[in-house]
């Protein structure tokens, strides 16, 4: 069946959602997703930043939706027509959306590891407003030590239940996940017990904000200092294919791999990320090409670059080349028989 978004069309197959159409299409017209993420089940629909307006259900019912749904959770139907980044009504929920996350989030970027990888540092730098009209304090949380390599700031969190996901299908017996209801919600442990399990720093990777951090690098560079380069290893517990951040000779961080929509390609073990930061422990296989633009890869030389050429007369851009010899070589005759 085909859909189309944004004028363009694309063929899908059924049960596609809009969102994974709009992947399929890529550029622009690709909302923007706080909460889902295709490698785990169960995801999308709570944060609402993904809405997109479908001017025409299908060939069979062609009325448009009376609202705007949420692309990563509504299934495509033959001959249906979206609006993403056309549509003002789209622009105007996104910006309202992007204000009320931002309604309890502190201003810590700054200070905060995730600079220069959040999402919604993303999300707030197209949709977000100078100004904010909430008044009221912000919510705050006690800290709270939920594992040696892990840091959680729960100030921070938007309540995506990413982590929580991870726990429930890489790990065995879970033991955070979000207590209290409505404003009071927060992502915690049942009874102050430490996240241990062996995949558990994959909840840093999946976070789209700086709620979870890694205790190891902390506060040790901001992330535009480093230079990633893709490793692998041999691990008897993951596919032990990794990205290394380094600063100079030293490693400082350790990551799994990330495709173009910030979604880890496969997740790696605890003893992968924390374990091995030695350079003689990796095979490094090269620099790691970014995967979209942030401030982490402005003028990197990994980062392709086109030439310009303006189409125009020689004369305009050049001068004369008489004029040239005079401005450059004064001192040297301009007849060039005699300079022989």
């Amino acid at each position: 069946m085909k859909v189309t978004i944004d004028g363009q069309e694309i063929e899908v197959t059924p049960g596609t959602t809009i969102l994974q159409a709009a992947r399929m299409i890529g550029g622009e017209s690709v909302p923007p997703a706080m909460c889902y993420y295709s490698k785990l089940k169960g995801t999308g629909g709570k944060c609402r930043c993904c809405l997109v307006d479908v001017t025409k259900g299908s060939e069979a019912d062609p009325r448009p939706m009376p609202k705007l749904m949420a692309s990563c959770v509504t299934g495509c139907q033959d001959g249906m027509e979206i609006a993403s980044k056309s549509s003002e009504r789209v622009r105007d929920a996104r910006n309202a959306v992007t204000e009320f996350l931002l309604i309890n989030h502190p201003l810590d970027c700054p200070v905060c590891d995730q600079a220069g990888e959040c999402d919604l540092q993303n999300l707030s730098f197209e949709h977000g407003k100078l100004q904010q009209r909430f008044i009221e304090d912000k919510r705050t949380f006690e800290p709270e030590d939920i594992g040696d390599k892990i840091q959680l700031h729960m100030n921070r969190c938007i309540v995506c239940q990413r982590c929580v996901e991870v726990a429930d299908q890489l790990t065995d017996g879970r033991v955070h996940g979000v207590l209290n209801r409505g404003d009071h919600s927060q992502i915690s442990t049942c009874v102050s017990a430490a996240v241990d399990n062996e995949f558990s720093g994959n909840m840093i990777d999946v976070c789209p904000v700086g709620a979870l951090t890694d205790k190891t690098f902390r506060f040790k560079s901001r992330v535009w200092f480093n230079k990633p380069y893709n490793a692998h290893r041999d691990c008897d517990k993951c596919c032990g294919k990794t990205t290394l951040w380094m600063f100079g000779g030293e490693i400082q961080r350790v990551t799994a791999r990330k495709d173009e929509f910030h979604e880890v390609e496969e997740f790696i073990c605890n003893g992968c990320r924390f374990d091995h930061k030695n350079v003689a422990d990796w095979i490094i296989e090269g620099p790691r090409k970014f995967e979209k633009d942030s401030v982490v890869n402005q003028n990197n030389y990994t980062q392709k670059l086109e030439k310009v050429e303006i189409a125009t007369e020689k004369g305009i851009l050049l001068g004369r080349d008489i004029d040239r010899d005079k401005i450059s070589m004064a001192s040297v005759p301009l007849d060039k028989k005699s300079k022989s």
